[in-house]
Protein backbone atom coordinates (compact mmCIF):
# COMPACT_ATOMS: atom_id res chain seq x y z
CA UNK A 1 0.00 0.00 0.00
CA UNK A 2 2.83 2.72 0.77
CA UNK A 3 4.28 2.22 -2.73
CA UNK A 4 1.21 2.68 -4.50
CA UNK A 5 0.60 5.95 -2.11
CA UNK A 6 4.32 6.85 -3.09
CA UNK A 7 4.07 6.24 -6.85
CA UNK A 8 0.44 7.93 -6.38
CA UNK A 9 2.05 11.18 -5.02
CA UNK A 10 5.46 10.74 -7.29
CA UNK A 11 2.92 10.67 -10.29
CA UNK A 12 0.87 14.14 -8.70
CA UNK A 13 3.77 15.81 -9.09
CA UNK A 14 4.02 15.19 -12.84
CA UNK A 15 0.32 15.71 -13.81
CA UNK A 16 0.05 18.85 -11.20
CA UNK A 17 3.17 20.43 -13.93
CA UNK A 18 0.93 19.20 -16.84
CA UNK A 19 -2.30 20.85 -15.59
CA UNK A 20 -0.04 24.32 -15.24
CA UNK A 21 1.24 24.36 -18.45
CA UNK A 22 -2.49 23.00 -19.98
CA UNK A 23 -4.24 26.07 -18.41
CA UNK A 24 -1.22 28.56 -18.91
CA UNK A 25 -2.11 27.45 -22.48
CA UNK A 26 -5.90 27.35 -22.41
CA UNK A 27 -6.15 31.23 -20.81
CA UNK A 28 -3.71 32.35 -23.56
CA UNK A 29 -0.26 32.98 -21.46
CA UNK A 30 1.77 30.86 -24.15
CA UNK A 31 1.16 32.14 -27.24
CA UNK A 32 1.21 29.46 -30.35
CA UNK A 33 4.77 29.69 -30.47
CA UNK A 34 6.01 29.17 -27.33
CA UNK A 35 5.77 24.84 -27.17
CA UNK A 36 7.49 25.04 -30.35
CA UNK A 37 10.16 27.13 -28.71
CA UNK A 38 10.84 25.23 -24.96
CA UNK A 39 10.58 21.65 -27.59
CA UNK A 40 13.70 22.76 -29.69
CA UNK A 41 15.27 24.25 -26.05
CA UNK A 42 15.08 20.99 -24.33
CA UNK A 43 15.94 18.94 -26.95
CA UNK A 44 18.94 20.88 -28.27
CA UNK A 45 20.15 22.54 -24.90
CA UNK A 46 18.60 22.03 -21.77
CA UNK A 47 18.68 18.15 -21.89
CA UNK A 48 22.66 18.04 -23.80
CA UNK A 49 23.48 19.30 -20.68
CA UNK A 50 21.62 17.00 -18.22
CA UNK A 51 23.27 14.03 -19.96
CA UNK A 52 26.20 15.07 -19.70
CA UNK A 53 26.21 15.89 -16.34
CA UNK A 54 24.83 12.87 -15.52
CA UNK A 55 27.30 10.61 -17.41
CA UNK A 56 30.19 11.86 -16.00
CA UNK A 57 28.56 12.27 -12.44
CA UNK A 58 26.75 8.57 -12.26
CA UNK A 59 28.56 6.81 -14.82
CA UNK A 60 32.11 5.34 -14.37
CA UNK A 61 34.80 3.88 -17.13
CA UNK A 62 34.43 0.04 -14.89
CA UNK A 63 30.43 0.79 -15.60
CA UNK A 64 30.57 0.56 -19.20
CA UNK A 65 30.34 -2.85 -19.89
CA UNK A 66 27.62 -3.45 -17.38
CA UNK A 67 25.71 -0.50 -19.31
CA UNK A 68 26.84 -2.23 -23.01
CA UNK A 69 24.72 -5.12 -21.02
CA UNK A 70 21.50 -3.51 -20.73
CA UNK A 71 21.35 -1.93 -24.04
CA UNK A 72 21.49 -5.00 -25.28
CA UNK A 73 18.73 -6.49 -23.48
CA UNK A 74 17.16 -3.32 -24.09
CA UNK A 75 17.31 -3.76 -28.01
CA UNK A 76 16.36 -7.03 -27.73
CA UNK A 77 13.02 -6.19 -26.17
CA UNK A 78 12.23 -3.79 -28.71
CA UNK A 79 13.00 -6.32 -31.68
CA UNK A 80 10.28 -8.59 -29.57
CA UNK A 81 7.78 -5.61 -29.35
CA UNK A 82 8.30 -4.51 -33.48
CA UNK A 83 7.72 -8.57 -33.89
CA UNK A 84 4.22 -8.80 -31.87
CA UNK A 85 3.06 -5.25 -33.36
CA UNK A 86 4.22 -7.00 -37.27
CA UNK A 87 1.79 -9.77 -35.62
CA UNK A 88 -1.11 -7.53 -34.77
CA UNK A 89 -1.21 -5.73 -37.77
CA UNK A 90 -2.16 -8.74 -39.50
CA UNK A 91 -4.04 -10.36 -37.26
CA UNK A 92 -5.95 -6.75 -36.92
CA UNK A 93 -5.66 -6.13 -40.36
CA UNK A 94 -4.81 -2.35 -39.59
CA UNK A 95 -5.54 -0.45 -42.79
CA UNK A 96 -3.05 1.09 -44.84
CA UNK A 97 -1.83 4.95 -42.91
CA UNK A 98 -2.20 2.79 -39.44
CA UNK A 99 -0.02 0.64 -39.95
CA UNK A 100 3.70 2.30 -39.47
CA UNK A 101 1.28 4.07 -36.41
CA UNK A 102 0.10 1.39 -35.03
CA UNK A 103 3.71 -0.38 -34.78
CA UNK A 104 5.26 2.93 -33.35
CA UNK A 105 2.70 3.49 -30.57
CA UNK A 106 3.33 -0.13 -29.28
CA UNK A 107 6.95 -0.19 -29.35
CA UNK A 108 8.45 3.40 -29.22
CA UNK A 109 7.87 6.09 -26.79
CA UNK A 110 7.96 9.75 -25.55
CA UNK A 111 11.04 9.53 -23.29
CA UNK A 112 12.32 13.52 -23.41
CA UNK A 113 8.68 14.58 -22.56
CA UNK A 114 7.40 12.30 -20.35
CA UNK A 115 9.88 9.29 -19.57
CA UNK A 116 12.34 11.31 -18.20
CA UNK A 117 10.59 13.33 -15.74
CA UNK A 118 8.43 10.73 -14.81
CA UNK A 119 11.65 8.63 -13.79
CA UNK A 120 13.41 11.29 -12.10
CA UNK A 121 9.82 12.04 -9.91
CA UNK A 122 9.31 8.12 -9.26
CA UNK A 123 13.46 6.86 -9.12
CA UNK A 124 15.43 10.57 -8.58
CA UNK A 125 18.22 11.46 -10.24
CA UNK A 126 20.08 8.60 -9.91
CA UNK A 127 18.26 6.50 -11.99
CA UNK A 128 19.02 8.54 -14.79
CA UNK A 129 21.98 6.64 -15.99
CA UNK A 130 19.62 3.66 -16.61
CA UNK A 131 17.30 5.68 -18.26
CA UNK A 132 20.05 6.88 -20.89
CA UNK A 133 19.90 2.94 -22.01
CA UNK A 134 16.55 2.99 -22.80
CA UNK A 135 16.64 6.84 -24.26
CA UNK A 136 19.50 5.49 -26.77
CA UNK A 137 17.41 1.96 -27.92
CA UNK A 138 13.91 4.35 -28.05
CA UNK A 139 16.18 7.14 -30.49
CA UNK A 140 18.19 4.71 -32.59
CA UNK A 141 14.49 2.60 -33.21
CA UNK A 142 12.31 5.55 -33.50
CA UNK A 143 14.30 7.16 -35.96
CA UNK A 144 16.42 4.13 -38.20
CA UNK A 145 13.15 1.79 -38.50
CA UNK A 146 9.76 3.24 -36.95
CA UNK A 147 9.86 6.51 -38.79
CA UNK A 148 10.75 3.75 -42.07
CA UNK A 149 7.34 1.77 -41.09
CA UNK A 150 5.55 5.06 -41.49
CA UNK A 151 7.11 6.71 -44.59
CA UNK A 152 6.34 3.14 -46.39
CA UNK A 153 2.80 3.38 -45.21
CA UNK A 154 1.90 6.51 -47.25
CA UNK A 155 -1.60 5.30 -48.66
CA UNK A 156 -1.20 7.67 -51.28
CA UNK A 157 1.99 5.54 -52.99
CA UNK A 158 2.59 2.60 -54.19
CA UNK A 159 5.11 0.50 -52.32
CA UNK A 160 7.07 0.64 -55.76
CA UNK A 161 7.73 3.85 -55.40
CA UNK A 162 8.38 4.37 -51.43
CA UNK A 163 11.54 5.51 -50.47
CA UNK A 164 13.33 6.15 -47.61
CA UNK A 165 16.42 6.92 -46.25
CA UNK A 166 17.81 7.10 -42.77
CA UNK A 167 18.23 11.08 -41.55
CA UNK A 168 21.25 10.74 -39.33
CA UNK A 169 20.60 14.08 -37.85
CA UNK A 170 17.66 12.49 -36.24
CA UNK A 171 19.05 8.97 -35.33
CA UNK A 172 21.88 10.80 -33.98
CA UNK A 173 19.85 14.29 -31.87
CA UNK A 174 21.55 16.67 -29.97
CA UNK A 175 20.90 14.31 -26.57
CA UNK A 176 22.43 11.56 -27.87
CA UNK A 177 25.82 13.81 -28.91
CA UNK A 178 25.84 15.18 -25.84
CA UNK A 179 25.99 10.98 -24.29
CA UNK A 180 28.79 10.42 -26.64
CA UNK A 181 30.94 13.33 -25.78
CA UNK A 182 30.23 12.61 -21.90
CA UNK A 183 31.59 9.19 -23.07
CA UNK A 184 34.68 10.51 -24.54
CA UNK A 185 35.51 13.04 -21.50
CA UNK A 186 35.03 9.98 -19.49
CA UNK A 187 37.26 7.69 -21.06
CA UNK A 188 39.83 9.93 -21.68
CA UNK A 189 39.41 10.85 -17.93
CA UNK A 190 38.81 14.64 -18.38
CA UNK A 191 38.48 16.35 -15.16
CA UNK A 192 35.81 18.71 -16.87
CA UNK A 193 33.04 18.60 -14.17
CA UNK A 194 35.97 19.80 -11.41
CA UNK A 195 35.49 23.26 -12.87
CA UNK A 196 32.99 24.55 -10.52
CA UNK A 197 31.60 27.34 -12.96
CA UNK A 198 31.40 24.99 -15.71
CA UNK A 199 29.76 22.46 -13.45
CA UNK A 200 27.32 24.60 -11.77
CA UNK A 201 26.22 25.78 -15.34
CA UNK A 202 25.18 22.66 -16.72
CA UNK A 203 23.60 21.36 -13.60
CA UNK A 204 20.95 24.40 -13.57
CA UNK A 205 20.86 24.36 -17.55
CA UNK A 206 20.12 20.55 -16.92
CA UNK A 207 17.95 21.28 -14.30
CA UNK A 208 15.12 22.70 -16.29
CA UNK A 209 14.46 19.77 -18.43
CA UNK A 210 11.82 18.25 -16.00
CA UNK A 211 9.87 21.04 -15.32
CA UNK A 212 9.83 22.82 -18.97
CA UNK A 213 9.01 18.56 -20.34
CA UNK A 214 5.89 18.99 -18.24
CA UNK A 215 4.88 22.21 -19.16
CA UNK A 216 5.25 21.74 -22.91
CA UNK A 217 2.99 18.03 -22.56
CA UNK A 218 0.16 20.17 -20.96
CA UNK A 219 0.40 22.39 -23.84
CA UNK A 220 0.26 19.81 -26.37
CA UNK A 221 -2.67 18.35 -24.39
CA UNK A 222 -4.27 21.37 -24.29
CA UNK A 223 -3.54 22.49 -28.34
CA UNK A 224 -5.25 18.57 -28.37
CA UNK A 225 -8.24 18.77 -27.08
CA UNK A 226 -9.31 16.39 -24.59
CA UNK A 227 -12.79 16.28 -26.61
CA UNK A 228 -11.45 14.53 -29.35
CA UNK A 229 -10.58 11.77 -27.23
CA UNK A 230 -12.01 8.10 -29.15
CA UNK A 231 -11.57 4.51 -27.91
CA UNK A 232 -11.73 2.80 -31.65
CA UNK A 233 -10.30 -0.99 -31.84
CA UNK A 234 -6.96 -0.33 -33.50
CA UNK A 235 -6.86 2.65 -30.52
CA UNK A 236 -7.58 0.47 -27.66
CA UNK A 237 -5.39 -2.37 -29.12
CA UNK A 238 -2.65 0.40 -29.50
CA UNK A 239 -2.69 1.48 -26.16
CA UNK A 240 -2.86 -2.78 -24.67
CA UNK A 241 0.39 -3.08 -26.42
CA UNK A 242 2.09 -0.01 -25.10
CA UNK A 243 1.04 -0.25 -21.33
CA UNK A 244 0.64 -3.85 -21.21
CA UNK A 245 2.65 -5.72 -23.99
CA UNK A 246 5.57 -3.68 -23.46
CA UNK A 247 6.40 -4.13 -20.39
CA UNK A 248 5.77 -7.79 -19.77
CA UNK A 249 7.93 -8.33 -22.57
CA UNK A 250 10.52 -5.99 -21.13
CA UNK A 251 10.10 -8.49 -17.75
CA UNK A 252 10.52 -11.33 -19.56
CA UNK A 253 13.83 -10.38 -20.98
CA UNK A 254 15.16 -9.23 -17.51
CA UNK A 255 14.06 -12.82 -15.98
CA UNK A 256 15.54 -14.75 -18.83
CA UNK A 257 18.82 -12.76 -18.71
CA UNK A 258 18.59 -13.08 -15.00
CA UNK A 259 17.70 -16.93 -15.14
CA UNK A 260 20.92 -17.13 -17.09
CA UNK A 261 23.19 -15.60 -14.93
CA UNK A 262 22.95 -11.64 -15.77
CA UNK A 263 22.38 -9.06 -12.65
CA UNK A 264 20.79 -6.15 -12.97
CA UNK A 265 20.46 -3.53 -10.14
CA UNK A 266 16.77 -2.87 -8.59
CA UNK A 267 16.77 0.35 -10.03
CA UNK A 268 18.17 -0.76 -13.92
CA UNK A 269 15.16 -3.33 -13.81
CA UNK A 270 12.37 -0.38 -12.72
CA UNK A 271 13.85 2.22 -14.79
CA UNK A 272 13.51 -0.12 -18.09
CA UNK A 273 10.13 -1.25 -17.35
CA UNK A 274 8.63 2.06 -16.34
CA UNK A 275 10.02 3.20 -19.87
CA UNK A 276 8.86 0.37 -21.71
CA UNK A 277 5.05 1.76 -20.57
CA UNK A 278 5.95 4.80 -21.35
CA UNK A 279 3.40 7.21 -23.37
CA UNK A 280 3.30 7.36 -26.94
CA UNK A 281 5.81 9.44 -29.45
CA UNK A 282 4.99 13.22 -29.26
CA UNK A 283 5.67 12.99 -32.81
CA UNK A 284 3.97 10.39 -34.01
CA UNK A 285 1.35 12.49 -35.93
CA UNK A 286 3.75 14.63 -37.54
CA UNK A 287 5.59 11.81 -38.95
CA UNK A 288 1.99 10.89 -40.06
CA UNK A 289 1.01 14.42 -41.76
CA UNK A 290 4.43 13.96 -43.69
CA UNK A 291 3.39 10.08 -44.94
CA UNK A 292 -0.22 11.50 -45.77
CA UNK A 293 -1.23 8.96 -43.11
CA UNK A 294 -4.24 9.05 -40.31
CA UNK A 295 -3.21 12.23 -38.80
CA UNK A 296 -6.66 12.05 -36.66
CA UNK A 297 -5.61 8.70 -35.19
CA UNK A 298 -1.70 9.09 -34.44
CA UNK A 299 -3.43 12.36 -32.51
CA UNK A 300 -5.50 10.02 -30.55
CA UNK A 301 -3.33 7.27 -29.62
CA UNK A 302 -0.88 9.78 -28.10
CA UNK A 303 -3.49 12.26 -26.22
CA UNK A 304 -5.26 9.09 -24.66
CA UNK A 305 -1.95 7.59 -24.30
CA UNK A 306 -0.49 10.69 -22.10
CA UNK A 307 -3.78 10.81 -20.33
CA UNK A 308 -3.50 7.46 -19.25
CA UNK A 309 0.26 6.95 -17.97
CA UNK A 310 -1.22 8.77 -15.13
CA UNK A 311 -3.36 5.84 -13.85
CA UNK A 312 -1.06 3.14 -15.38
CA UNK A 313 2.22 4.02 -13.41
CA UNK A 314 0.89 3.55 -10.30
CA UNK A 315 -0.50 0.46 -11.12
CA UNK A 316 3.02 -0.58 -12.87
CA UNK A 317 4.69 0.77 -9.92
CA UNK A 318 2.66 -1.64 -7.03
CA UNK A 319 2.96 -4.68 -9.34
CA UNK A 320 6.87 -4.44 -9.62
CA UNK A 321 7.52 -5.06 -5.93
CA UNK A 322 6.32 -8.41 -6.25
CA UNK A 323 8.73 -9.27 -9.31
Amino acid sequence: MLVLWNSIQSVLVVVLIMVLGFILRRTGWFDDRFGGTISKFIKNIALPASIFVSVLSRLTRGQLAAFAGYLAYAFLAVIIGYLLAFALVKLLKVRPGRKGIFINAMVNANTIFIGLPLNIALFGDKSLTYFLVYYIVNTVSTWAFGVFLISNDDPTQSKAKTKHQVDWKKVIPMPLVGFLVALIFLLLNIPIMQISFISSTLTYVGNLVTPLSLIYIGIVLADAGLKSIRFDRDTVMALLGRFILSPIIMILVLLIAGHFGASFPTLASQTLIVQSATPMLAVLPILANEAHGDVKYATNVVTTSTVLFIVVVPVLMTLMQYL
